[in-house]
């Protein structure tokens, strides 16, 4: 319970009408105090779900338009399927929400399916919420990729949602498109990485020479996708890019920014598939 409006306000009555003003500034304290308690509760299952009261308000918005956004994009191509409704869920797992914060995240998905749900307003609160950090906007948009390709494939209707989510929050469409591109060649890369993890006694033995050199350069391929870069690019170039690219998904530093620390499990994936990628890269060019 929050006690420090009626202490300054007694203490600032007194200053200036000593007893009667005291009195005063408790009473007028008392009242500040309750509204202050009231505006955390208010922020629903959400908020109580955090413990640092500091970031509660950031990371409550950050999920409530997470889950809304998700649920406009499972209603993009006119109804919303079984197969997405356990794509949210599995999220909701994936980020350990329970209790009174995935009802909230639930009842956020109903919301976003709504015919008439305000995405352009929700998306502009979420990024004045954000104070226009790009790395946090730049996961939310990542992770509403990732849902949108968890049947395997982008749809039109998703795609258009996905500009629309993009647009609000500062990336242009080629911003998206290379996002979009990056992550279709993660998913590729954890693919085949996953085959070469393989015994050989595992593999089928009717694959040519020719298709698995194939699919050694189109790993590759796929591993100057993940990091943004071309293959003439020089030693430097992709050391650098390497870097940015870590920077952009570090955990600590996304978590200092206001990323809910349930969200950090996107966040750490990618990092793993920059550093997978960069570490092939070292291997294949000799640096």
């Amino acid at each position: 319970m929050s006690f420090w409006g009626k202490v300054l306000g007694a203490l600032f009555g007194f200053m200036f009408l000593k007893i009667p003003g005291a009195i005063l500034g408790l009473v007028v304290g008392h009242f500040f105090d309750k509204a202050y308690s009231q505006d955390f509760n208010h922020m629903g299952g959400f908020g109580r779900f955090f413990s640092d009261k500091n970031s509660l308000k950031q990371q409550a918005i950050f999920f409530h338009s997470l889950f809304s956004a998700l649920g406009h994009l499972a209603k993009s191509d006119g109804k919303v399927t079984d197969r997405e409704i356990q794509i949210a869920t599995a999220l909701m797992d994936d980020m350990q929400l329970s209790g009174d914060a995935r009802r909230e995240a639930q009842d956020a998905f109903r919301e976003g399916k709504a015919r008439d749900f305000p995405l352009n307003d929700m998306l502009k609160g979420f990024y004045d919420a954000s104070h226009g950090r790009r790395d946090i906007l730049q996961v939310f948009l990542e992770i509403l990729i990732q849902a949108a390709f968890a049947d395997g494939q982008l749809s039109q209707e998703e795609y258009t949602v996905l500009e629309k989510v993009a647009k609000p929050l500062g990336f242009r469409r080629r911003d998206l498109d290379y996002l979009i591109s990056m992550y279709e060649a993660e998913i590729r890369f954890r693919q085949r990485q996953g085959q070469q993890g393989q015994t050989n006694s595992n593999r089928k033995r009717q694959h040519s020479d020719q298709q698995q050199t194939y699919s050694a350069q189109q790993t590759l391929d796929d591993a100057y996708r993940i990091l943004g870069v071309d293959a003439s690019d020089d030693e430097k170039v992709i050391k650098r890019a390497y870097r940015k690219r870590m920077s952009e998904h570090h955990p600590d530093k996304l978590v200092s920014k206001g990323l809910p620390e349930q969200a950090m499990e996107i966040a750490k994936k990618k990092a793993q598939d920059i550093q997978s990628a960069y570490e092939l890269i070292k291997q294949r060019r000799g640096f």
